[in-house]
Formats: C-alpha cells, structure tokens, sequence
C-alpha cells in the first residue's frame, strides 16, 4: 500500500455489499488498477442464531449497506468506484469522499498492516507533532497494533503520561 492509499466508505444498495465488492475487485483486475485500489472490505462479525431450536453460526454484516476501500484518490479511481453497479455514493458531504481516520479504521475492526519501529520501553523521545511538540519524553509502553507510544513527560513538574501515535515522536 502507497502512503496515498486512504480508507474510504462507499453507500450501497441494501444487501449489494458483497456484489459491489466482487465488481470493484473484477474492475481492478481488468484494469490492472492494484497499485491504486489496494483493499475493499465489507466487515463482517460471527454471532450464533437460534431458528426452530437450533443454534447456528452466521457471519451478519457490522455495517449493512456500507463497503470499506483503501485506495488511492484520484478521477480514476473516484470515477471507476462510484460508477459501480450497486454505488450509491461516497460517504462524505457533497460529492467529496472523507478519508477514515486510523483511529476510526481501527475502531471498525478493519487489520491495519503491522509496521515495526524502533522503539522500546524506557527510550527517550521527543514529540514532533501536537499540541507537546518539542517536548521530550520517556517511553512506558509501545503498542504496535494500535501504531501508537505511551509516553510520560513532565508538565508542571508533574509526569503525565500522553498517548502518542508513531508520527508524532522521533527516537533521540
């Protein structure tokens, strides 16, 4: 994936999520578009249904009617997107697509790739970006899975522990 790449949400038709995904998929390979469109996921969670007496395990959609992209945006790619079957539109206000957050990716369950750092517990670092920026600090805890530091800095005297996302800090 491109650091251009975002994650998107497109609107479909009620019970098209599966279909607009295979279509978006088709159209990247036809078109040979895998370094622009990179993922399309339709999220869904395993619950146990119980019909007649009879327990079953089903997988039910966490966003019905919403399928989740990470790609480049471009005319292109806006273009190939919005005019699948079964796309109603980007969500975003107008006709402007609004990336996710990571931290909304995150909360909707969506595996961001893992990326190692260079950092460990008890490193100092200082804070690049933020409202702390210039800030030097102790690492407490990393956590690679949420690309995020734990890290303590003194204000007004006293520790305070910050939550710091990776392109926030700078090992020194």
């Amino acid at each position: 994936m491109s650091e251009n790449s975002q994650w998107y949400v497109v609107h479909t038709y009620s019970g098209y999520e599966n279909k607009v995904k295979a279509n978006i998929e088709k159209i990247v390979e036809n078109r040979g578009m895998h370094d622009q469109i990179h993922q399309i996921v339709v999220p869904t969670q395993d619950t146990t249904e119980i019909k007649n007496g009879q327990k079953k395990n089903v997988q039910r959609k966490v966003y019905p009617g919403y399928v989740l992209l990470n790609m480049e945006m471009n005319d292109d790619t806006w273009y190939v997107v919005r005019n699948t079957r079964g796309v109603t539109s980007f969500v975003g206000p107008g006709s402007k697509p609004v990336p996710l957050t990571e931290s909304e990716v995150a909360a909707m369950g969506i595996d961001l790739p893992v990326e190692s750092i260079d950092l460990f517990e008890g490193d100092t670092v200082k804070i690049i970006r933020g409202p702390f920026e210039n800030s030097i600090g102790l690492v407490k805890e990393v956590q690679l899975q949420k690309r995020i530091a734990i890290v303590k800095i003194s204000i007004f005297g006293r520790e305070t522990p910050l939550e710091l996302d990776f392109s926030q800090i700078q090992k020194l």
